[in-house]
């Protein structure tokens, strides 16, 4: 190859990589919506960065109307208040658990009708008749709305965040370090050491009122709950946990899901 050839290929490739970085230096910024996006913008909610010794214990899938009485019996012994993510069309099964859960003080929200694990990208109408079907069922069972919500799964995107807010909903995650993963059985030991080993200030940790199977939750609480009482823990609903919630001040995220 001729030096002149050379030369006219050398400034071509020169004029390539300007004109691509000219327009890197005037293009905007790809904004990557991960948990910190959305967090700091308080579209959802994972935790609460908080001084105080609140956490949020947080049950899925229920009403059951064995097992979410049993925890509701160990939540009241320990002065516990919680919230009861609820599948509508087991609202509409079981009304009169739905009313116990509101009377003795505990929060119920919304965690779609039929349990869908929503396909991504997430359709906008069936986010919406999902969440509009159990607000029903639960205003027909207790005469109140919700105003948090939880999608299936923890299966998320800015679709099921902005469908869930534009209807006046919070969607609510749990603490990363806090699933307990008692849906799968995994031992009533796992469960307690999962809570116990890790508990800290603003945590929301997930368990289930509503298990295939025998469930290990119940045995669980039995141990959990006296501890976080003595550990000086006090035990509330979502909602009054995000009051007790400190400015955010640039969280980083606490693990990966």
């Amino acid at each position: 190859m001729s030096v002149n050839r050379k030369l006219k290929l050398a400034l071509i490739g020169l004029s390539v990589l300007l004109c691509s970085s000219s327009q890197a230096s005037y293009a905007s910024p790809l904004i990557k919506k991960d948990r910190s996006y959305f967090e700091k913008k308080g579209d959802m909610i994972w935790e609460v960065q908080t001084d105080q010794k609140v956490i949020a214990l947080t049950f899925d899938d229920g009403p059951d109307p064995i097992e979410t009485n049993a925890i509701l019996d160990l939540l009241n012994r320990y002065g516990a208040r919680s919230t009861f993510f609820v599948i509508g069309k087991r609202v509409k099964q079981f009304p009169e658990v739905v009313q116990r859960v509101i009377g003795e003080g505990h929060e119920v929200a919304n965690h779609t009708y039929s349990h869908v694990f929503f396909h991504l990208p997430s359709s906008k109408r069936i986010v919406r008749e999902e969440i509009e079907r159990t607000e029903q069922a639960i205003i027909e069972a207790s005469g109140r709305r919700t105003y948090l919500f939880r999608p299936p799964g923890g299966i998320y995107d800015e679709t099921i965040i902005q469908v869930s807010n534009e209807m006046g909903l919070v969607p609510i995650m749990w603490s990363w370090h806090q699933d307990t993963e008692d849906w799968n059985r995994p031992g009533v030991r796992h469960i307690i050491n999962k809570v116990l080993n890790n508990v800290r200030n603003g945590d929301i940790i997930l368990f289930h009122d509503h298990v295939e199977g025998k469930t290990q939750t119940v045995a669980a609480l039995e141990v959990i709950l006296p501890e976080l009482q003595k550990r000086g823990y006090k035990m509330v609903p979502v909602s009054e946990l995000l009051r007790s919630a400190m400015p955010m001040t640039g969280r980083q995220e606490s693990g990966n899901r």
